[in-house]
C-alpha cells in the first residue's frame, strides 16, 4: 500500500470540503420539502449513479456479513437521520460539532464497555472536547430547548457505528457500506412518511410527509447525492495512502469549511466563544487520535 500522506491529507481536506459545502443547502431543502422526502430522492438517486457507475466498470456488489452490515447501517442511518434534521434549524458548524464529538463517545463507549484503560491527558482531552461543545451550541439558559443537543446525541450515534464497523463489518467495500447507510436513510424516509401521513402531517421540515419536489428541491438534492457520493471516495482514497490514525486528524476540518461557508453563505456567525468551542473540539479528537496510534503502537 502507498504511504502518501501529503496526497491523503489533500484527499481529506478536499471530502470535508464538498461536505462543508453542499450541506448549507439543506435548509434551502428543508423550506420547501420534508426531512423524509429528502431521504427518499437521495436514496434513490444514489442507488441510480452507483449501479450506473458498476454497469460501465463491469463490477459488482459483494456483502461478507449481512448481519454486521445491516445493523452497522441502522445505528450510522440513525446518526444521520439526527443529523440531517438538526441542519434544518441549527447552523451547519454546530451541527458538525457535534456530530465531531464521536471520537470522545468512541473513548468513552470504549472504556465502558471494553475496559479500554487511559490516562489523565486523554481524559483530559475528554472534558475540552465537550466544553467545546457546550461553547459551540451556546445554549440560552432562558429559552433552553432540548432540540439544541441533538447533534450531539448523532455523536453518540456515530460513534457506536464507527465502533460496529470495526466489530462487524472490517472486509466490507466502501460501496457495500456507503450503499447499507443510504438505503437506511431511505428506508427512514419511507417510514417517517408513513408516521406522518398517519399522524396527520404538518408543515415542518421533520413534521411533513411526503412533498412532491420542485425543480430547486431536486437540484440540490442532486448535489447532495453526487457531493456526498465524491466526498465517500475521497475520504476512503485518503484512508488508503497513510495511516488512519494520522489522516482522521484531518476530517476535523469539516468543522472550519463549515463555519466559513455558512459565514459565506448564509451570514452565520459563532462568535469568539463558538470558535474557541470548535478549536477544543479539534485539540480533544486530535489528542484522542495520537494517543490511540501509541497505545496499539506499544
Amino acid at each position: 500500500m502507498d504511504n502518501k500522506p501529503l496526497v491523503a491529507a489533500a484527499a481529506i481536506l478536499s471530502g470535508m470540503a464538498i461536505i462543508g459545502f453542499i450541506d448549507q443547502f439543506v435548509k434551502v431543502i428543508a423550506d420547501q420539502s420534508s426531512l423524509w422526502t429528502f431521504h427518499i430522492i437521495r436514496t434513490v438517486m444514489i442507488w441510480a449513479i452507483i449501479l450506473g457507475w458498476l454497469a460501465l466498470r463491469g463490477g459488482r456488489l459483494r456483502v461478507v456479513n449481512w448481519r454486521g452490515l445491516v445493523a452497522r447501517s441502522a445505528i450510522m442511518s440513525t446518526a444521520m437521520i439526527i443529523y440531517f434534521g438538526a441542519l434544518g434549524f441549527l447552523p451547519v458548524a454546530q451541527v458538525a460539532a457535534g456530530l465531531f464529538t464521536a471520537p470522545i463517545f468512541v473513548l468513552i463507549f470504549s472504556v465502558a464497555f471494553f475496559g479500554l484503560t487511559i490516562g489523565p491527558l486523554r481524559i483530559g482531552a475528554v472534558l475540552a472536547g465537550f466544553l467545546g461543545v457546550i461553547l459551540v451550541l451556546s445554549p440560552d439558559p432562558s429559552s433552553m430547548s432540548p432540540f439544541v443537543f441533538l447533534p450531539l446525541l448523532a455523536g453518540a450515534f456515530y460513534a457506536t457505528a464507527v465502533i460496529a464497523t470495526r466489530q462487524w463489518c472490517p472486509e466490507e467495500g466502501a460501496a457495500e457500506l456507503s450503499l447499507g447507510i443510504f438505503t437506511a436513510m431511505g428506508i427512514w424516509g419511507l417510514g417517517g412518511v408513513s408516521v406522518m401521513t398517519v399522524l396527520g402531517p404538518g408543515d415542518g421540515f421533520l413534521s411533513a410527509a411526503w412533498v412532491w419536489p420542485n425543480s430547486e428541491v431536486l437540484f440540490w438534492c442532486a448535489v447532495q447525492a453526487i457531493g456526498s457520493l465524491l466526498a465517500v471516495i475521497l475520504l476512503t482514497r485518503g484512508y488508503q495512502l497513510a495511516e488512519a490514525s494520522i489522516v482522521s486528524v484531518f476530517e476535523y476540518s469539516v468543522l472550519g469549511f463549515s463555519a466559513l461557508f455558512g459565514w459565506l453563505i448564509w451570514g452565520d456567525t459563532l462568535g469568539w466563544f463558538g470558535v474557541l468551542g470548535l478549536a477544543l473540539i479539534v485539540a480533544a479528537g486530535s489528542v484522542i487520535a495520537l494517543r490511540g496510534r501509541r497505545s496499539v503502537a506499544a
